[in-house]
This record gives C-alpha cells, sequence and structure tokens, in this order.
C-alpha cells in the first residue's frame, strides 16, 4: 500500500514537472524598446561592420542575441504589413494589414491601411500634401484621419497594457503614420512626423490635445534647423565601398536633391524641405530627438511597471527606393544609423539602465536591388508596369469569350488584382472561371512568375509550395484581391504615381523577407543563432519574457534562446 501511494505521488510530481512551462517569466524590464528599421534587409547591419562604431549595431550584434536566419513568412512584404506581424505577432490574413491600401469593395475606392474619418489630426493642416507627398499609399486615403481600428487583433503594447490594468505606458514613434500606429497598436499612443506641417502629429483617437512636452517640441522647428544645410558624406569618399558609384543612371533625383553629394535639403519654405529630409539620416535623427523627448517627459521606464516604446526608424527605406540599397547614400545613411541607435541607447542607459531595458531590433521587410545594379553584375532584372495588364490581346479575347463588353478589371493594388465583381454578377459568371482564366492569361505576361485565384486559396487547392504558404498567409479573405500576382525574381514595379524609383520591394523572394532579429539588454546571452526563425515569433517572445499572454492572433514560437543564462 505504501509502495503504491508513493508511486502515485511520484507519479504526480512527474506530471507536475513536466507540465510546468519551458520558460519561465524573467525579472521584469523597466523599459521594452521594440526597434523597426524600414527595409533593413538581413545581410545590411554587418555589410560595412568594419566601419561601425562600438555601441550601435555593434552593441547589438556583440552583447545580444543575433538570429541570423529570420524571415518574414507572408509574401506581400510592405510596411504596414512587416510593422503589423512585428507587433502582432500573427500573420496578415489574420490582423488584416494585407497590404500598404487595399480595395474595400463596401465603399467601392482603395483604402489606406490606418485611414480613419471618425479621428482627425490634431494640428491642422498636419495631413497629407497631395501636391508634394511622395508615397502614393497615402495619397490613397480620402481622409486625414488615423487609428488603428482596421488592426483586427492585439498587439503586444496591448496586451501589457491589458495585464497592468494600463499603467504600463505604451508608444509608438516614427516618421511614417502608419509605422507608429502599429508599434501603438490599440491601448498606446502614436506619433508620427508630419511633413506638410514639419511637426510630429497625432489624431484624437489618441489625445483630445497635445501634452505640453510635444507642443514644447514643435514650438521649437527642429526640422527648421536644417534649413540651408546639406546631406553630406560622414567620411572621406574614397574610404566607402560604393565611392565610385555616387551618380548612376538609375538613381532618382528628387525635387532637386540630386544624385551626389553633397544633396541640399534646400530652405525650409521650400515645396519639398521636409519630404527631402525624410529621405535622408536627418528623418531618422529628428524621429531620435522626439523620442529621447518621449522617454523624460513621459518618464518611461521609471517605475516598477514595464512600459513599451517603439520606435520605426524610415530612412532606410526612402534612401533604397530612391537611390538602390548598394549606393553611396545608402552605405553613408547605414553608418548615419549607427551613430542614431548609439546615441538612442547611450540615451536609455542614462535613464533606465540598458540592464533595465529589453530592445528588439527588426525590418518591416527587406529590400530588393536596383536592375540596373543587377545587370552590371550580369543578373537579369528589369522594370513591369501593371497598368498595361489588361491591354494586352489576351485579355480581349478572354472577355469576348465571356462576352464582356466593360472592363474587366477593377483595380490593381499591389500585390493584389481585383476584378469587376458587378460586371461578373451582370452576366451571370461563375467568380471562381474568371478568377481562374484571369489567372492563367496573367501568366503570359512579361516578368509575371505566378498568379494565383483567390478561390483557389478559399478552397485549399494550391500545390504546397513554400510561396504558395506565403501567398496564403497573406490571405484575408475581407480585403485582399481576386487574385495575387507574384512578379519574377528582380522584376519590380518601378512607378510611384509618376514618380519613377529605382526599386520596389513586396516580393516574396529572400531579398524581401530576410530581416534581422535581435535581442539584448537585460543581461541577455551573447550569441549567433543559425536556425531559421520567423518575425511572429518576435511578439510570442517578448510575452514569453514579460509574462503576460501572446497578442490574440499571435502564431509565433518563443525563441528560448535569449531565456539562456550569460
Amino acid at each position: 500500500m505504501k509502495t503504491t501511494r508513493l508511486t502515485i505521488m511520484f507519479c504526480l510530481m512527474s506530471v507536475t514537472i513536466l507540465s510546468a512551462p519551458l520558460v519561465q517569466a524573467q525579472s521584469a524590464p523597466k523599459l521594452v524598446v521594440q526597434i523597426t528599421v524600414d527595409a533593413l534587409r538581413g545581410d545590411l547591419p554587418t555589410r560595412y561592420y568594419e566601419r561601425l562604431g562600438e555601441n550601435g549595431f555593434r552593441y547589438l550584434w556583440e552583447k545580444g542575441t543575433v538570429y541570423a536566419d529570420a524571415h518574414h513568412a507572408h509574401a506581400n512584404t510592405e510596411t504596414i504589413v512587416g510593422h503589423v506581424t512585428l507587433a502582432t505577432g500573427a500573420h496578415p490574413s489574420v490582423h488584416g494589414m494585407v497590404g500598404n491600401v487595399w480595395f474595400d469593395r463596401t465603399e467601392n475606392r482603395t483604402m489606406y491601411n490606418i485611414e480613419d474619418n471618425r479621428f482627425r489630426l490634431l494640428t491642422a493642416g498636419g495631413g497629407v500634401d497631395q501636391k508634394t507627398e511622395i508615397d502614393s499609399t497615402q495619397k490613397a486615403a480620402k481622409s486625414d484621419g488615423r487609428s488603428p481600428a482596421a488592426i483586427l487583433v492585439t498587439t503586444l503594447g496591448d496586451e501589457l497594457s491589458i495585464h497592468t490594468a494600463g499603467r504600463a505606458k505604451v508608444f509608438g514613434v516614427s516618421v511614417k503614420d502608419r509605422g507608429a500606429v502599429s508599434m501603438a497598436g490599440h491601448a498606446g499612443k502614436a506619433f508620427w512626423f508630419s511633413k506638410a506641417s514639419g511637426e510630429f502629429v497625432t489624431s484624437n483617437y489618441y489625445y483630445d490635445a497635445y501634452p505640453q512636452w510635444v507642443d514644447d517640441w514643435n514650438a521649437k522647428k527642429p526640422a527648421a534647423a536644417y534649413s540651408g544645410t546639406s546631406w553630406d558624406l560622414l567620411h572621406e569618399k574614397n574610404t566607402y565601398l560604393f565611392a565610385d558609384a555616387d551618380d548612376k543612371s538609375w538613381e532618382t533625383d528628387l525635387a532637386g536633391f540630386g544624385r551626389t553629394f553633397p544633396h541640399s535639403f534646400g530652405d525650409s519654405d521650400g515645396k519639398y524641405f521636409t519630404t527631402l529630409l525624410t529621405v535622408s539620416p536627418a528623418g531618422d535623427e529628428l524621429v531620435l530627438d522626439f523620442a529621447k523627448k518621449l522617454i523624460t517627459n513621459e518618464q518611461l521606464g521609471q517605475d516598477d511597471v514595464p512600459d513599451f516604446l517603439g520606435v520605426s526608424f524610415s530612412s532606410t527605406d526612402y534612401i533604397a527606393h530612391i537611390f538602390g540599397p548598394s549606393s553611396l547614400e545608402a552605405e553613408d545613411n547605414l553608418l548615419r544609423l549607427d551613430r542614431t541607435l548609439a546615441d538612442l541607447f547611450k540615451f536609455i542607459d542614462q535613464q533606465v539602465g540598458l540592464d533595465n531595458t529589453l530592445i528588439v531590433l527588426s525590418a518591416d521587410h527587406g529590400t530588393p536591388e536596383v536592375p540596373g545594379y543587377l545587370n552590371v553584375q550580369g543578373i537579369n532584372a528589369d522594370y513591369v508596369t501593371p497598368d498595361e495588364l489588361d491591354k494586352q490581346a489576351g485579355f480581349a479575347a478572354l472577355k469576348k469569350k465571356f462576352g464582356i463588353d466593360k472592363e474587366l478589371i477593377s483595380s490593381f493594388n499591389q500585390p493584389y488584382l481585383y476584378l469587376n465583381q458587378e460586371v461578373i454578377r451582370q452576366h451571370k459568371l461563375d467568380p471562381h472561371d474568371v478568377e481562374r482564366a484571369v489567372a492563367a492569361e496573367l501568366l503570359k505576361f512579361e516578368g509575371v512568375a505566378q498568379a494565383v485565384a483567390s478561390s483557389d486559396l478559399r478552397e485549399a487547392s494550391l500545390p504546397d509550395t513554400a510561396i504558395n504558404r506565403a501567398i496564403l498567409k497573406n490571405f484575408n479573405p475581407n480585403r485582399s484581391g481576386d487574385i495575387y500576382i507574384v512578379f519574377k525574381p528582380h522584376w519590380f514595379i518601378a512607378d510611384f504615381d509618376g514618380l519613377h524609383v529605382s526599386a520596389t520591394h513586396g516580393s516574396p523572394w529572400r531579398y524581401d523577407t530576410y530581416v534581422p532579429i535581435v535581442f539584448a539588454g537585460m543581461n541577455i546571452p551573447a550569441q549567433q543563432v543559425r536556425r531559421q526563425v520567423e518575425t511572429v515569433d518576435v511578439a510570442a517572445t517578448l510575452a514569453a519574457y514579460l509574462g503576460i499572454k501572446p497578442p490574440s492572433g499571435s502564431a509565433g514560437k518563443t525563441l528560448t534562446e535569449i531565456f539562456a543564462k550569460p
């Protein structure tokens, strides 16, 4: 009998031990800082490693846990898609941000991802200037109002706020509105740079009026301090890898900014002055300065409740679009971003202590090389013009086959093609048949690698390939288009509402999915991890570290290496 009882007790103890969580919550940080560098492809931080300082990227790579084979798992590698994936740990199919824009069939128009006409900007005239805005996705918005309402699940910041009964302070800061809003989530507060006003702004979703420190910061007009100055090289030109690449035919001369150093910002009253700041390291410097003021004035990390700050740096993305990632401009920008990060880390160490701060750095997407640059290397690359898709002879034959005398394509919002559903209904056609016929026709178009009908996604009738899995993770039935178009590797759309750019991300190919993931601070062990991980793992890992539940749509796994004892 005694033996039996001992056996039972041993079994119960075994079950208890085996059922205990594999990862226990660590001592809570005072501050979590999630840094997202827009378009920071995974290889870029170490491309110029010998030129980096000791306290920026090197601090992360030498003192933290580096996941050297990290990728986005979804197909449409655009800004809002990646930011929200990092914030929620969910795939776009679940969090709903399937693209920077999508066609809303209830509104019968293209929607910008975070537009919300219920919540006006607090700064009059701080919205999008249609005459000068170079971001065609922002120009699609019909309202300057902004909110996170279209994000369908919770973010890490939301869960931290829920867990702490709203005591945790949660903020998002970026040049881009979508970068700030995605990081702040539903429960936090977001600030972004208005190119129209030259100030950091927000909407009345977050505040009824600006905090006094924001008014004070804006009143000093830090952006105007760049008036009459130029973006100059940080070092002697002959010390750069791309010293001989300062003037390439494929680079874009935006509003007189030029293709060679120095790049003049012009006077502060210039039409494109603030835009030019954002396509240079100055954009990130402004974000840094504002973030430092926020940390101080909102007293982040100053009590026993963990706070959260999401900082999104956008200059790397803009510069890659205009000059390409393999350019003298991109190289100098990365060296200057290294200094910006070092400045941020030094400030955090002074205010909160790096040993009390959990830092994670990643990117919303990678970046492609410019076709011209690839052609020089002997690699075939070119541009595509999607506006010409429905003008091909094959489409005329297809419309004749279905008896259609009107436009069959309603709109193209990369990467989705939306068909004219009204025409399909009027002609009593089977939508599935039309989708598949159009997809088959698209495959004949030069530069198209794959065209996937949404019907096949709904019915799970596609071959189980890496690309199809990525497209499925991007598919939300209420927002995704009728056909997903994948262009061939190194084939790009180069037109942004009439502005020619050097290259455009957004593909499922490795140059666009490959991003860094690095955790540092809080005595995180210094190590390189070579196994492949996904960006959805970031939010899950942060939640595990904080001892809170994962965001509601989280699909990620805990990256257990950061819990190892250093």
